[in-house]
């Protein structure tokens, strides 16, 4: 019966949803990557978490969440407050299915949806109370609640345990963010574009690892080597579209990188809230709660003005059909189930051996009813804090309006489109078939580029030669073909993750995406996707989803350090030979609290 719960559930998620998905940084109401809105400290960009190398003393688990130097490195602005949720549980079973189906995704669903029954976060509230101090506040952990006034820029310790840190730091996140930009053709980065422009965000030209010939929009141009790169320029006038037939080489024959591989964030500086906790003021049973999920929210004061895309009195967000109305669907199986059994019994009689057949599926439908009843109640009343009336916060929480959400890297900005209405949190659990039909999208792009390259990809695009523009708009159409890219386990490059040496299985994507947190396994590292460690090259590893892990490379299994191998590059028929993005931080990271590197001395 609980398969059968759960493929009402999974029929459910098929409807259409008012809200999608979650977030890793830039929200659209403060991206100041368009031409009209200004940095906000409001803007997350970052969130780290791992568990401390140092063990002694007990377990400790490490969280850093950065954000927009605004005002500047080290000083908060302070109509803005900053959230961290951590909610501990245990590892709950791994798919075992050998074969990605949709059955494979039910049981999937089954795991989420007991892990979500019992999802209840703790929570660690930041907020400035002058240029030189913030109030740091813990409620909802066994440990117990802490409030306590710390200077800014100063590591402290809080109830003689845990360490905190709030402040200007190195930004930690070394990228080639325009080289990102370019393989998804997002004109912002490169021109002028207004908030409001929507429909000159993703341009529809192909995504691509490679440059397409003809492509003038986004091609690197050598007489124009900074665009894109702090240097914007009108978008020309015509459809911004590509008619192409090839992809762009040299006179050698060589594919052109839509990446450079170097560092976007070099230089730069945040802030950030960061903290050492033990795992026993966390959790009261660390032996069994051995994941760590965690994620950040920042919230901005109302009636200031700031962030006016997002309405003081915005109205809670109106989630899918089934989580609003939860009894809905399943009343209907009940009901189906009475009338069934009603009929059965008038019939009794003259038809005993049928009716009893039918007597007996009715029992089924009302049973299912009733357990999908309860079922999908329980997941509704988890919900994201945009799906909440103002009566339901605090009286603190009541006078802000949520902003953004950080769990993990890329889910916004590559998956969710960074949409304000999107900033769930955790709470995502809704959103796999967008995230099927937003990978199938991406899929198009990239893979046939990855196939360019002669390298393998999960994604199957049919043998097309070229990258495909492709909106998906069926999430069941577009299964068959993105199924490996969602299923498929990411091979490690070695063991060294595992530091415990316990069975722990290998991740899926769509583990990792729902629910989007940063889900730090106590047993491990930490590296991503079992945590995000400072040194972890998350953007070339997002990149690795694309590839297929069963194939081979100088012996080797593809694994998410694939594309990050130099020998790699230097093999291929392309220009720059580099990996996608920077191997290492422009400044070195501290072995010590509070971990990021110090702030460089510039006035952001």
């Amino acid at each position: 019966m609980k398969n059968l719960a759960l493929l009402l559930l999974l029929t459910a998620l098929a409807l259409p949803t008012a809200i999608r998905g979650a977030d890793h940084n830039d929200p659209n109401a403060v991206n100041s990557i368009f031409s009209d809105i200004e940095p906000n400290g409001a803007d997350l960009y970052d969130f780290f978490g791992w568990p401390a190398d140092d063990s002694s003393g007990g377990e400790k688990v490490i969280v850093a969440l950065t954000f927009a130097s605004i005002p500047r490195a080290g000083n908060l602005d302070p109509d803005l407050l900053y959230r961290i949720l951590i909610a501990p549980t245990p590892r709950y079973s791994p798919l075992a299915d050998p074969e990605p189906t949709l059955g494979t995704m039910l049981k999937y669903f089954r795991a989420v949806t007991q892990k979500y029954l019992s999802l209840h976060p703790g929570e660690i509230r930041v907020a400035p109370v002058s240029t030189t101090q913030a109030r740091i506040q813990f409620t909802g952990f066994p440990g117990g609640n802490i409030s306590q006034i710390i200077d800014l820029n100063k590591a402290v310790i809080l109830n003689n345990t845990i360490k905190a840190y709030v402040g200007g730091r190195d930004d930690a996140f070394f990228n080639d963010l325009p080289g990102f930009f370019r393989s998804i053709n997002y004109a912002p980065q490169f021109y002028h574009i207004k908030q409001s422009q929507t429909d000159l965000r993703e341009l529809p030209i192909p995504k691509t690892l490679v440059e397409l010939e003809g492509n003038k929009l986004f091609n690197f141009d050598p007489a124009r080597p900074n665009h894109g790169r702090g240097e914007k320029f009108d978008l020309p006038p015509g459809a911004p579209t590509w008619n192409g037939k090839a992809y762009n080489k040299d006179a050698q024959g060589n594919f052109r990188f839509v990446y450079s591989g170097g560092d976007a964030q070099a230089g730069k500086n945040v802030n950030a809230v960061i903290l050492e906790i033990p795992l026993s003021f966390l959790t009261a049973n660390p032996e069994r709660d051995r994941i760590v999920n965690a994620w950040g929210e920042s919230w901005v004061r109302k009636a200031t003005g700031k962030v006016p895309a997002i309405a003081d009195d915005k109205p809670p967000v109106r989630r899918a059909f089934w989580l609003e109305h939860p009894v809905v669907l399943p009343a209907v199986f009940v009901v189906l189930g009475i009338l069934l059994l009603l009929w059965a019994l008038r019939s009794l009689r003259s038809r005993w051996i049928w009716c009893a057949l039918v007597i007996a599926l009715g029992v089924v439908f009302a049973g299912l009813g009733l357990f999908a009843a309860v079922l999908l109640t329980k997941i509704s009343n988890q919900k994201p804090d945009l799906a909440h009336s103002p009566s339901e916060f605090d009286e603190e929480l009541r006078k802000y309006k949520l902003v953004d959400t950080d769990g993990q890297p890329f889910a916004d900005a590559a998956l969710f489109l960074r949409e304000d209405n999107k900033q769930l949190g955790a709470y995502d659990f809704d959103q796999a078939f967008y995230l099927i039909k937003r990978l199938a999208h991406l899929g198009w792009g990239f893979g046939p580029s990855i196939t360019a390259l002669g390298l393998k990809t999960a994604f199957d695009h049919s043998n097309s030669p070229l990258p495909v523009h492709k909106e998906v708009t069926s999430a069941l159409a577009a299964f068959p073909r993105v199924k490996k890219v969602i299923f498929q386990q990411l091979n490690m490059p070695d063991n060294s993750w595992n530091k415990s040496g316990k069975a722990i299985p290998l991740r899926r994507p769509i583990e990792i995406f729902i629910p989007n947190v940063c889900a730090i396994d106590m047993d491990t590292t930490g590296t991503w996707p079992y945590g995000r460690r400072l040194e972890d090259q998350v953007a070339t590893r997002f990149l690795s989803l694309f590839l297929d892990m069963s194939a081979d490379l100088g012996g080797k299994k593809y694994n998410i350090e694939t594309l990050a191998n130099q020998g790699l590059w230097d093999s291929a028929s392309i220009e720059p030979k580099t990996p996608p993005n920077p191997l290492a931080n422009d400044k070195p990271f501290l072995t010590e609290f509070p971990y990021l590197a110090d702030p460089w001395p510039v006035p952001w």
